[in-house]
This record gives structure tokens, sequence and C-alpha cells, in this order.
């Protein structure tokens, strides 16, 4: 084939009009392929975006056996003249003069055939499933979503600060963790208790995957200032629910200086910007899922970017729940974890806005958080929002040496002097948040399951790929 630069089909796309009449060269692979005795039309698309670009196939220049191959899932590399459109849905085709068969897909093996297929089945085959146009479309907004955040925290002088996957420490305190070893799982060292020797283990002690790098988060704000993570994290609680996943990826700010207002004002504007960014360069796709399978998605997506969020402490939210009148599935009263069908009832129903609930009861939430001066709530922060409920957990830290250390030996953690150093060594008042970048995907793809927003999602039982 002659040598020309290869183009994109949503290059093309774009150009248009503008390169009708050019040469040019295109690679993809095959969605559909129809048409008659005398011309076929193939769909090509090579992921670039949710469009095909339509290739005419003159039967006069290719014979049968040559089209043989060119099948539904086969990769092709076509040259040819970029020409206005006949045909309604694009605005232009190439007629094409070569053709190169790259790779064939057996019609009668190749499970993506041009019939529609559930998600249920498209997870059994996630191997394939982002080369159909309902996955192509939440992986190009998984990207612009990942890209959007890295740009918001850069544009803001945060440093993306790596914290570490393996660690020795619990965030949470919720013992759900992967355990990392290398000793023999068949003829275990035993010390003189009976329990695992763990100072013959890799790092001499009990290991795990993180299930969040806040803590280490927070020592990177204390010298950098503002710092944010973006990574991997790790839960292994038995959830078969649309919402868990045991690997999933975090977003983790901690800001020094920052007090709890701060921290509510940056998480407002943060999660807004993610999403104008999703509608303004992910249109087509945000497109594509709304028609397939939320039609309220852009008006639920525009709800969130043109309301201010209400602000609410935990105490008055249960109050106006419980006088609403509404049976719930969960019971509720002041000290009581809200369940998303409480919170989802805040934001769609009362305020019909988004809303930060405030000052939780301090049972329910994680020792570091600064504690009030009613002694019963600390300074947290979540963000709720319509249909999914809670997506931002944070809080105002607690920065007083006593008081963490008071709460530490309360719940008895151990193993937390490191921690306790940002305490005893130039304190500052400082905040944070968690966004799990999964629930902002589920979010913002309209879709109802969050085994389907991850390429290649990890949950009980499920580890293929």
């Amino acid at each position: 084939m002659e040598k020309i630069r290869r183009s994109t089909v949503r290059q093309l796309l774009a150009e248009g009009a503008q390169a009708v009449g050019s040469k040019v060269d295109v690679k993809g692979w095959v969605r559909t392929r129809r048409g008659n005795k005398n011309v076929q039309f193939v769909a090509l698309n090579d992921g670039s975006t949710i469009k095909n670009l339509q290739i005419v196939l003159d039967l006069s220049k290719f014979d049968d056996e040559a089209l043989k191959p060119v099948t539904t899932g086969s990769s092709i590399h076509v040259q040819g003249t970029l020409v206005a459109s006949q045909g309604k849905g694009q605005s232009v085709e190439v007629q094409a003069d070569e053709l190169e068969v790259y790779g064939t897909a057996d019609p009668a093996t190749y499970p993506l055939q041009k019939k529609g297929h559930t998600l249920e089945f498209l997870r059994e085959k996630a191997h394939l499933r982002p080369r159909t146009n309902t996955f192509g479309a939440v992986l190009r907004i998984r990207h612009a979503l990942a890209y959007a955040i890295h740009k918001f925290f850069n544009d803001k002088g945060f440093y993306y600060f790596h914290t570490p996957l393996i660690t020795a420490s619990d965030c949470e305190g919720a013992g759900a963790q992967f355990q990392v070893t290398t000793l023999p799982l068949d003829s275990l060292p035993l010390n003189e208790e009976g329990r695992p020797d763990y100072t013959q283990d890799f790092f001499g002690k009990m290991a795990s995957l993180t299930v969040s790098g806040q803590l280490e988060g927070e020592l990177g704000a204390t010298a950098l200032g503002c710092i944010y993570t973006f990574g991997p994290t790790f839960r292994a609680e038995n959830s078969n629910t649309p919402r868990h996943l045991s690997e999933f990826w975090m977003i983790e700010p901690e800001m020094a200086f920052y007090e709890i207002e701060d921290n509510m004002d940056l998480a407002e504007e943060f999660i807004k910007y993610c999403i104008n960014y999703a509608l303004e360069h992910c249109k087509d796709d945000i497109d594509f899922l709304a028609e397939h399978f939320d039609k309220d998605l852009v008006e639920r997506l525009r709800f969130v970017v043109d309301n201010d969020f209400v602000r609410l402490p935990y105490t008055e939210g249960v109050r106006i729940l419980e006088e609403s009148g509404r049976k719930f599935e969960f019971p509720v009263y002041w000290g009581v974890d809200l369940a998303s069908e409480h919170e989802r009832y805040l934001v769609e129903e009362h305020f019909k806005r988004p809303v930060i609930l405030t000052d939780y009861p301090k049972e329910i939430k994680a020792f570091y958080m600064k504690l009030n001066d009613d002694g019963k709530t600390v300074r947290a922060m979540d963000v709720l929002f319509p249909k999914i409920g809670e997506i931002i957990g944070g809080s105002q830290r607690e920065e007083s040496y006593d008081k963490l250390q008071g709460r530490i030996d309360e719940l008895g953690l151990t193993g937390m002097e490191w921690y306790l150093d940002t305490r005893r060594y130039g304190t500052v008042p400082h905040s944070g948040f968690g966004l799990g970048f999964e629930r902002l995907v589920l979010f913002v793809t309209g879709m109802q399951n969050i085994r389907d927003v991850i390429p290649f999602p990890r949950y009980p039982n499920n580890c293929e790929y």
C-alpha cells in the first residue's frame, strides 16, 4: 500500500467536508458489513469515538475471495478517498481503493455479534466487552474523568502523591483487608503461641493491601501543603452488590490549613469540575448511554452542576427524615449510619439538590476525625448525590495530639506512632476527603452496576484475566 499517514475515525469525522477528496489511511475493527452484488458497506470502528466510519467497497475492485474474511470482529486496513456520504447518519465515507485484512473473526465463534447482548453476558466476556459500543463509551468517559481529576488538582497547585499499596496499617479499622505474604501456606511457620510467625515473612510483620492512602497522604500534606492520591485500593469484604468492588480506585486529597468549610468548598468545586469536563468532552458517549440506558442522564448531570449544594448537619437531616412520614426499609434515629435510601430522600425529594451532610456522631465515624465542642459529633462531611447516595466522604482531621491519642486508645489501635508524629511536630488544622473513582464513573455514565465501569472487575469468586 502507498505510504499515507494513518487517520483515526474521530479525526476524519471531525474534519468532515474540509477533508473531502483527500487520500486517507484507516485501520480498525469491522462492526457490520452489508450490501448487494455491486457494492458492500463496512462500518469501521477504531475505538477513538462511539461513531463508525463507513467504508464503501466497489465490487468491481474487490472480488468475493478478498472480502470473505471481512466479517464482524475482523481487523482491516483500508486506503481510499474520503468523499461526501450519500447516506444518512454520516457526513463522509471512504471509497476504498485497497484493502488488507489483519485478523479474521470466525462468525461461528466470535461472541460479539451484531445482535444486542445483556450486560450480564458481557461481564462473562470482560476481555472482549471493551469492543462494544457501550463499554467503549464507558471507558472513554473513564479516561476523560481521570484526566480531569489530574488537571483540576494540578491547576490548583496540588501535588500528586504516591502512597503505598502494601501496608501494615488499617486506615478504617475495618479489618477486611487482603493479606500479603510469602510464607508457605501449606507449612506455615508458627510462633510459641501457635500462630503464624510473621517475623519470618518478607516484611517481618503482617502486611496487607491498602484500603486507603489517607493516613500516608496526611504525611504528604504536612510537608507539601496540598496533595492528592489517585490509585488502586483493596477491600476484602464479601459484598456481592451493584455498588461494591474488591479492587477499585480512590482519589484522596489532603490539605494542610484547611478547615471543614474549606474542605466542603473544594469537594463541591471538584465534583462539579469533573462532571462539567465530561459533559463538554464526552458528549457523543454520554448521549449514547442516555439513549440506551438512562434517558434522564444528562438532566441529572446538569442538576448537579447547576445547583449549589445544601449544607446540612446530620442532626437536622435525621429530624427531616423522622418527620417525613416516609416508611423507610431501614429505621431512622439519631446515631444510625444513614442508608442510601435516607440519603437519596434528602437529595431527590426534600431538597431537590445535592447535599453535604456534616457533624456526624463520633461513634459511626473514623478515629481521625476532629471532635466538635459538644463531645458527641465530629467534623465529618459526606457529599450526597441523586440516585447514588454518598459519593464523597471526608472530614477535618483531628490535629490535637491528646485527643487523637485518646481515640486511638479508646479503639485499641496499635502501630500508630508514625501517624501521631504529625501531631507531635508542627501540627496544623488539616482536612481531606475520599472519592471512589468508580462511583464517579457510575454516576456520569448512568450505568447501574459498578462492575460495568471498570475494565476488569474484581469481586467475590471473580478474578479472571
